[in-house]
């Protein structure tokens, strides 16, 4: 029995059995690994009536908290958010395994051939808010690469985590690898999470996946190394060569097909050229929808919307709240998307092919789109499967962490009696 009283023996305890686990997980065969990740699909489809009511529970305990409409959206659970959490499962368990692919090889003179491998990190400990689905999707994707993973989910989320990890830890048992390879922090006490980012000895890399709130106290006082991004501040750009039709079709949907989630919308920049002959239908299309605009300039003077002030740009609404500003040229898209953006994810809507290879060499974000929405800034859109969360740092992972990202490499270097004069 864990002592819940004791935060530090119980992620000393949870760390050693983690690094044990991953030891062990590191040589696991695929096959094990996949009926794995398909005994968890069947075991939450199974268990799918227990999941929704302990999700009653959690969403009651987060409208006492009173935590906003989008943090509400992300919690929920329905038949089609199970649907795709199952589908997740199978879809990481159909990946090729990244574990042990060879990067790239040669020879060398000396007669050494020379190997760069893929193996995975080790222990990664994910901190996340509201978003149950979080816990299998980093389970799944930890378990494919061969990590050991502790969780540590939101109060918000604590009921429905528990029977999500419950699931995952019965597809182990089923493929006889160590229960130990995915652990879920049994408490909703917050030193847990400060003793996870101290714990340097256990773990390799911490993740975590919610709001700036959270990802900036991660950075500040973690010790154990962080893949993370602060907020998904993303653009669309409409270009004067964009078809207006494409065009409000992307912007509609990269705002309002959800808005709590870091691959919304929250900044529409539209060329004035386009504007000029195309009028406000964008902005129109927006309003249509609910959507609260914020518009700078002569764009405040559409009937609807509301003046847009500097703090609107750089800010992520999670919301049904957009800021829109005229700008000429692909240049001036640029400039301001450099100044307020957040390197996450921005689009360009053009039929241009250089104003779109222009916007792509001069913005440093970790996602670039032509002509699609920013709500496909996923990994299961991407064809990971699932994600672990959107990385916009410059080192190691970046964009969409799936598998492959959750591995570093070796070398295996073999000669024939090589020595070195």
């Amino acid at each position: 029995m864990k002592d819940m009283d004791n935060i530090p023996a119980l992620i000393d305890d949870i760390g050693r059995r983690a690094r044990a686990a991953a030891a062990e997980l590191a040589f696991a065969p695929t096959e094990r690994k996949v009926a794995a990740l398909l005994s968890a699909a069947e075991a939450v489809w199974a268990r799918r009536q227990e999941i929704f009511d302990a999700n009653c529970e959690d969403l009651a305990y987060a409208e006492a908290k009173g935590i906003s409409p989008a943090m509400m959206d992300r919690l929920m659970l329905n038949d089609l958010r199970l649907s795709a959490i199952v589908d997740g499962l199978r879809a990481v368990a159909e990946q090729k395994d990244p574990v042990g692919e060879v990067i790239a090889e040669w020879d060398r003179p000396s007669g050494l051939h020379i190997r760069r491998v893929r193996t995975p990190i080790g222990v990664v400990g994910v901190i996340f808010e509201s978003r149950p689905n979080v816990t299998v999707d980093a389970g799944a994707l930890c378990l494919k690469s061969g990590n050991a993973v502790i969780l540590r989910g939101g109060s918000e989320s604590f009921h429905s985590s528990t029977i999500l990890h419950e699931c995952l830890v019965t597809g182990l048992k089923q493929a006889g690898l160590p229960e130990d390879a995915i652990q879920l922090i049994p408490t909703r006490d917050r030193e847990a999470v400060a003793e996870l980012l101290r714990a340097v000895e256990h773990v390799d890399v911490i993740v975590p996946r919610g709001g700036k709130g959270l990802v900036g106290l991660v950075q500040k006082e973690a010790r154990v190394p962080v893949f993370a991004h602060l907020e998904g501040i993303c653009h669309v750009y409409v270009d004067k060569w964009a078809d207006p039709d494409m065009a409000e079709k992307i912007v509609v949907n990269a705002k309002t097909r959800r808005t709590g989630i870091c691959g919304a919308a929250e900044c529409l920049l539209i060329d004035w050229k386009y504007y000029t002959e195309h009028g406000p239908r964008l902005i129109e299309a927006l309003l249509e929808k609910g959507v609260e605009v914020r518009a700078d300039g002569i764009l405040s003077k559409i009937p609807g919307t509301v003046p847009a002030t500097e703090a609107d740009f750089g800010k992520e609404f999670l919301d049904k709240i957009i800021a829109v500003k005229l700008v000429d040229g692909v240049d001036e898209a640029i400039a301001h998307i450099r100044k307020y953006g957040s390197q996450h994810t921005e689009a360009i809507v053009t039929r241009d092919d250089p104003t779109a290879e222009r916007f792509f060499t001069r913005l440093d974000s970790a996602i670039l789109l032509r002509n699609a929405s920013t709500q496909f800034a996923d990994g299961g859109e991407f064809g990971m499967g699932a994600e672990i969360g959107i990385a916009t740092g410059k080192l190691h992972a970046r964009g969409p962490v799936g598998a492959e990202q959750l591995t570093t490499f070796k070398y295996i270097v073999e000669g024939n009696g090589a020595i070195r004069p």
